[in-house]
């Protein structure tokens, strides 16, 4: 199966297709996906369909060695988390393939990275390493090819500094930032900015209390001076990403796809506008699993996009802490 081409737009009944073979290649091939269908009594060749496609709960990552199993890792990405224990690893076989996922995937949303200085605030991800977020926005600030693009830890003077300057200049810029650093910016200057873009991503991390989306864009909105907030959907156990345009809908990568289950009957689907739990199709995660049932909860809508709800931890997951429209 040559991946490279896995990184592309697709008609409805090509994703539908390359899904399915990605699916049966998995299958015999990820040997903890393998042994999860029998133990689930799937027969891979009784499945036809998308809907039919067993995920897998994406705790396995935390416990599996989840990778193609003649293929050797080239790189290792690990979950934030406060122990060495309770961290998801994904093992990268083709760190080439991501590369391509999340530059192609930036290009179709922002248009060239060329035309942009990126300043990153993600000072948690930094300090725990091997993070798949760090790997992607160093790579997009490499491929800027400027040299006021880079990362900012616990630096935010010398942020605003260079926030204030770029401003000046007149150059698009954008600012990521994990949730809770953003706002700890704000806590010493507000902005009027004309030519940034800012995007959250990654939430509090248990440094600040959560916010419902719609009240932190507005601190965040009215805290920079801006219109609209980007946000970023990505994941340790994926290879691919969604982004919000200002709203709270997601647009998935074009080989990306959300489906939405029933969250007392995993193998059920349920149709757009219901809340259940999401379950992603990533056609870049061909060495591990592309067929991921994550612990957030979302909805899906007509156009493709999604929302995330919030998250289930396993004493959610029989409905009685779920009061969900």
């Amino acid at each position: 199966m040559n991946h490279n081409h896995l990184i592309k737009p697709y008609s409805k009944e090509e994703f539908v297709q390359t899904a399915l073979s990605i699916f049966r290649f998995q299958a015999k091939n990820t040997l903890v996906y393998k042994d999860f269908l029998t133990q689930i009594q799937c027969n891979p060749e009784q499945v036809n369909a998308l809907e039919q496609i067993p995920f897998l709960p994406i705790s396995f990552f935390k416990t599996h060695q989840v990778i193609h199993q003649s293929t050797k890792p080239q790189l290792t990405f690990l979950s934030s988390g406060t122990t060495q224990t309770n961290r998801s690893k994904h093992l990268i076989v083709s760190p080439l393939l991501y590369e391509k996922s999340f530059l192609l995937g930036f290009d179709m949303f922002f248009g060239s990275i060329k035309d942009f200085t990126i300043l990153a605030l993600l000072p948690s991800y930094l300090e725990q390493q091997n993070s798949s977020l760090v790997y992607m926005v160093n790579h997009l600030i490499q491929a800027t090819e400027h040299s006021d693009s880079g990362f900012y830890l616990h630096n935010y003077l010398e942020l605003i500094e260079k926030l204030n300057y770029l401003e000046k200049a007149g150059r698009k810029t954008i600012l990521i930032g994990v949730t809770y650093a953003l706002l700890d910016l704000l806590d010493l200057k507000q902005f009027q900015l004309k030519h940034t873009l800012v995007m959250e991503t990654g939430g509090m991390k248990g440094r600040r209390q959560e916010m419902i989306k719609e009240e932190l864009h507005q601190t965040l909105k009215s805290g920079f001076g801006v219109n609209t907030i980007y946000s970023e959907y990505g994941m340790t156990e994926l290879l691919s990403q969604a982004y919000s345009m200002g709203s709270t809908y997601f647009k998935p990568s074009p080989w990306m796809k959300v489906l939405i289950r029933e969250v007392e009957d995993p193998f059920a689907f349920l149709p757009n506008e219901s809340s259940g739990g999401i379950n992603i199709i990533d056609l870049a995660n061909v060495f591990s699993c592309s067929f991921i049932e994550t612990q957030d909860l979302g909805k899906t809508h007509a156009d493709g996009t999604f929302e995330v709800l919030g998250r289930f931890d396993h004493s959610d997951i029989r409905g009685c802490n779920l009061m969900m429209g």
